[in-house]
């Protein structure tokens, strides 16, 4: 049998605090009455059948996303030196370190060999763990150094098969954060869903498989669920640990994974900062979430041998002090991460716009503005229709209750039709709100933090169609309200949704699933055995950035500048080479 394959080219509110969920029961005096032994049941056999849920569609995520990259590449199949060269741009560079902690005599060796590096950038000696966020090669290749799978699974498998694992973690985590902000595991099964369906716009990570993003989103993810149940009213001391513990990890791990880990976290810490200041959520939870940033940050600090960028990060110079930052910012000289700075004076007219630094991320598509097609695409789905709706609905109702809460007039209610009508927000959709704007505000200016906002915007929209309290809120506006219509509405049109979904996209993925092509790159891969065949192991390299990574991982030849932008040295060399 012959296979054809195309060919490609290379403190909420006191009103919220006191709801109690719907399987319990208040006496008058306000006490909530334990669940009855059929409810219990009932909430038992919904955990373990939404549980089971979850986990499938994650694993089904995982087998979808290495299903689309096979069939891309047939990757399988080609050549070793064509897969290498498949990771394009920084993704080699990264790669490059789990190929040469692999290929090393041992562990150690391995080790002093990132410490001490001299094949990276030439004439210059640096400490990779110090300088990238590498640390999850060394430990994925150190796992697959001591697991006796070498003879089963080869190592660039071992790696491609983790991160689209991963994919698994970050679906489970949308699911679970949707269903504990709506009540019901069908808002996670629609999370999940529209996450699938609008793929273009929520994952890069079947192409670009060892990008830092694709590390620490699925961490992120963990620790916005965590959160999310942090925040939830009557939680169990033990409880309260435990999730405390989730955070931290979770917090930890995705600042190990990605340097761009404390502007992520700056936002969050804006957003817990501004639902403090409208006692929206408790203030002691806030400032556990506080000391859990600042720590997992400065470990990660300690990790990578103190590295300064992260010492004199914002994140810290806001959860501690301005004052005190500046002073740590002074001492440290810090010039590793001004050119972000430089960009973003760029981007929005505040700085020179002919500065080589912020002009070389402006003519990336990537840090251009979010197209206008993107919505489009979302908008297909009814997922943006959705969002739109219920961010408008939460809006006005976060403003009802911040000015409730900043006047007082929350504290006692005259009469029992009032607080009927109360607006109540929890303060785990309050974070929720505030986090899909901030992150929405940052997408927007910057394509490339979509898949920031994209993802939770599934969870947001799912929550707002699957939630009682919304559904409850529109029809007492519409004077409409009762329990009953409320349940029906609740469930019918999320199903209704998915239906929706599933007739319209299924036959697309299946078609996207039967898709097969092929990697073809001859040039690239000519380019690659004549340095190896004709260049001495001590050759310098100098070039076009994404082209350099491809020489380092594929031949192991010493470069001059290389794609990881994150130090003031190397893009004084990449101007330099530019001029040249």
């Amino acid at each position: 049998m012959t296979t054809v394959r195309q060919r490609r080219v290379g403190k909420g509110t006191e009103a919220a605090e006191d709801q109690p969920s719907e399987e319990t029961s208040v006496k008058p005096d306000g006490k909530i009455l334990p669940d009855p032994p059929g409810g219990k049941l009932w909430n038992i056999l919904s955990i373990t059948v939404g549980g089971i849920v979850a986990i499938s569609l994650g694993l089904l995520t995982s087998v979808y996303v290495a299903t689309l990259h096979e069939n891309d590449l047939w990757f399988s199949n080609i050549k070793e030196v064509e897969r290498e060269i498949s990771f394009r741009t920084e993704c080699g560079l990264y790669y490059s370190y789990y190929k040469q902690m692999i290929q090393a005599a041992s562990i150690q060796q391995g080790l002093h060999g990132l410490v001490y590096d001299n094949k990276t950038e030439s004439v210059r000696t640096i400490n990779i763990l110090e300088r990238m966020n590498v640390y999850q090669e060394v430990f994925l290749s150190i796992l697959y150094r001591i697991l006796p799978i070498q003879q089963y699974l080869e190592p660039v498998y071992f790696y491609i098969y983790t991160l689209f694992g991963l994919q698994a973690v970050y679906v489970i985590a949308l699911y679970v954060t949707s269903w504990l902000l709506s009540g019901t595991w069908l808002s996670g099964l629609l999370a999940a869903c529209w996450y699938i369906t609008n793929r273009v716009d929520t994952t890069r990570v079947e192409f670009t498989i060892p990008l830092r993003e694709n590390w620490a989103l699925p961490f992120f993810a963990v620790q916005i669920a965590a959160i999310t149940y942090l925040l939830r009213a009557h939680l169990q001391p033990a409880q309260e640990r435990l999730t405390l513990m989730v955070v931290f990890i979770a917090t930890f791990l995705f600042s190990l994974t990605w340097q761009f880990n404390q502007f992520m976290m700056l936002i969050q810490a804006l957003a817990l900062f501004i639902l403090d200041s409208l006692d929206m959520i408790p203030t002691a939870k806030v400032t556990w979430l506080y000391i859990i940033q600042i720590s997992g940050l400065l470990l990660v600090c300690v990790l990578q041998f103190f590295n300064s960028m992260i010492l004199g990060s914002l994140l810290i110079s806001f959860n501690v002090s301005v004052l005190i930052a500046r002073t740590i910012q002074k001492i440290l000289n810090l010039e590793s991460d001004e050119h972000i700075f430089k960009f973003l004076k760029a981007k929005f007219g505040f700085g020179a716009t002919r500065d080589f630094d912020a002009n070389l991320y402006l003519c990336e598509e990537a840090f251009g503005l979010l197209p206008l097609n993107t919505f489009s695409r979302l908008s297909s789905t009814l997922l943006f229709y959705v969002y739109g709706f219920v961010l408008f609905l939460l809006t006005v109702a976060a403003v009802i209750v911040a000015f409730r809460n900043l006047s007082g007039s929350n504290q006692v209610h005259l009469k029992d039709k009032m607080e009927e009508y109360t607006v109540t927000l929890k303060p785990e959709a309050a974070y929720s709100l505030v986090h899909t704007v901030l992150f929405g505000c940052l997408a927007l200016s910057t394509m490339r933090m979509k898949y920031l906002w994209t993802s939770h915007m599934c969870v947001f929209a799912s929550f707002g169609l699957c939630s009682a309290e919304v559904w409850k809120l529109i029809l007492k506006c519409l004077h409409l309200y009762t329990s009953q219509r409320t349940q029906v509405i609740k469930y019918s049109i999320p199903i209704i949704t998915l239906l929706y979904i599933s007739f319209k996209f299924w036959p697309g993925i299946m078609d996207e699933l039967s898709e097969l092509r092929e990697f073809y790159d001859p040039d690239t891969v000519e380019l690659m055995n004549w340095i190896k065949s004709n260049t001495p192991n001590t050759a310098v390299f100098a070039g076009s950035m994404q082209l350099l990574a491809g020489v380092k991982l594929c031949t192991g030849r010493t470069l001059t500048n290389h794609p990881h932008y994150e130090d003031k040295n190397l893009r004084e060399r990449t101007k330099q080479v530019r001029d040249f």
